[in-house]
């Protein structure tokens, strides 16, 4: 849509506010309604209304009733309010011509109260020419519902974030100056796009410098993605300046690779054509910075990055939060190596008293168990038919180990392997009697398991409560049950 602002000056201060109200809708609404448009912009006795017809005249918004009577921003309307803001806080004073159209934005003139000439670029997404931004630009993030105009908003916040950026890191970008909604405001470079230059004087010295801007910008930790010769601009003196950076991606991007050899293959091509160049002549480039391949071509392996990453300070796509951490992780490495080796020197220590403890606890009930008699299976016991002397044994034995709470399971193992070895002289009843001790042997071993791994886990210091999360549900609530259910077993 064609730039008018003639219409800019004789619009009042309830058609900016109604304006702003079908804005502020918009963020929930695709259409908003015509009720929600008066609410929030609040004029008295129906005033909305009348405004709203005025705006809809000048094509400023567009009404739609297929579902109900409502309202959306038009891109005109979207510029006056970007324009208003920016005059209000006196950037610039005066729109001039158009000197640049694109598949995503307009280029106008403006100038400041003293003469200045500044450039104006409108972001305006979503044209018959460009609507595979979902899939070529990465805007929306994790976002499913979008809307051009919104996209066309955050474009221009990544442009202007980059170009800032860039600007104070010595690039040749446009200087920066303010930012609003989707416009915006930049220098005015003196010059021309490469793509208009028929004739150059020193054409070698040119590709090298473009050479050398790709280079640089992937050491910092970029890459252009649209580095071609429609967004190179040089002036009288051969001077390049880049322009257009909304689609930069990090070099941490899984595609990095592809759009930076892709960078290079539109610059080789171009002057491969225009100013007849061959490839050849740069294989060999003495006093060169960049570091070349087989063919003589910058390479993306060979690409240093710097300590001072332009993609982690502005969140460039492809740049995650994981790599960030690694980052981080990468610089504080040493102080992380001396803290590493004093925890697992501490661990040592503690790991080898916790075993020399278990390992006393665990002498002591081997000896208290041998003094008590409870393994004792002697082939005399055999001999003699008397198991109900083992079984009092193993009840004395199981006593002693109630009363210390500690076992070795060693011991256990002994004692269940012995016991099979008693059960083969007897008659079935001495089986059944055998099975239930078994049954209470392993019971006990369970227990007196988890007993002993709560004892090692408090001499390291790592106690944990033995009441479970859940003991609150049983209080007071189950006694009944439980009294029952004990009855029942009785019976």
């Amino acid at each position: 849509m064609k730039l008018d602002v003639n219409a800019l000056r004789y619009l009042s201060k309830d058609d900016f506010r109604v304006l702003t109200a079908v804005e502020m809708g918009m963020r929930n609404h695709e259409i908003v309604p015509a009720e929600l448009v008066d609410r929030i912009a609040g004029l008295k006795h129906g005033g909305t209304y009348k405004v709203l017809r005025n705006l809809l005249k000048n094509k400023l918004v567009h009404h739609d009733a297929t579902k109900y009577d409502g309202y959306r921003l038009t891109y005109l309307g979207y510029d006056f309010l970007a324009i208003k803001t920016l005059v209000n806080r006196g950037v610039f004073a005066s729109v001039g011509r158009q000197i640049g159209v694109g598949k995503e934005s307009d280029i106008f003139e403006v100038a400041t109260e003293d003469g200045t000439v500044l450039a104006m670029k409108l972001h305006r997404l979503g044209r018959t020419s460009f609507r595979a931004v979902k899939s070529k630009r990465d805007y929306l993030q994790h976002r499913r519902s979008f809307n051009w105009l919104y996209l066309s908003r955050l474009a221009a916040l990544k442009e202007f974030a980059f170009m800032k950026a860039l600007g104070d890191h010595g690039f040749p970008v446009p200087t920066a100056v303010d930012c609003n909604r989707h416009c915006v405001i930049m220098s005015l470079v003196q010059g021309y796009p490469l793509v208009q230059v028929k004739e150059l004087q020193n054409p070698d010295d040119v590709f090298d410098t473009i050479l050398g801007l790709v280079v640089r910008l992937a050491e910092h930790g970029l890459i252009h993605c649209d580095f071609n010769e429609f967004n190179i601009m040089i002036d009288d003196e051969e001077k390049i300046t880049m322009i257009d950076f909304p689609q930069m991606v990090s070099v941490s991007h899984r595609n990095a690779q592809m759009f930076f050899d892709r960078d290079i293959e539109c610059i080789y091509k171009f002057f491969r054509k225009r100013f007849h160049l061959s490839s050849e002549k740069y294989v060999e480039q003495d006093g060169s910075d960049i570091d070349d391949d087989e063919n003589g071509r910058p390479s993306f392996q060979s690409v240093q990055k710097s300590a001072g990453s332009l993609d982690k300070e502005l969140a460039a796509s492809g740049f995650t939060r994981k790599e960030q951490v690694e980052m981080d992780k990468y610089i504080h490495e040493k102080a992380e190596e001396e803290s590493s080796d004093d925890d697992s020197t501490s661990d040592r220590d503690n790991s080898e008293d916790g075993d020399d403890v278990a390992g006393k606890i665990n002498s002591l009930k081997i000896a208290e168990q041998d003094s008590a008699g409870a393994p004792d299976c002697t082939i005399e016991a055999r001999d003699s038919n008397e198991p109900e002397t083992f079984a009092e044994e193993n009840e004395t034995g199981t006593s002693h180990h109630g009363d210390n709470n500690l076992i070795n399971p060693s011991s256990l193992s002994n004692v269940d392997a012995k016991e099979p070895l008693e059960s083969g002289g007897h008659d079935d009843s001495d089986d059944d009697s055998s099975d239930d001790t078994d049954g209470e042997d392993d019971a006990l071993a369970k227990q007196l398991n988890k007993q002993r791994k709560r004892a090692i886990a408090a001499v390291h210091g790592r106690r944990r409560p033995l009441s479970s999360r859940n003991a609150y549900k049983y209080k007071g609530k189950g006694t009944m049950n439980s009294k029952i259910e004990r009855q029942a077993c009785k019976w």
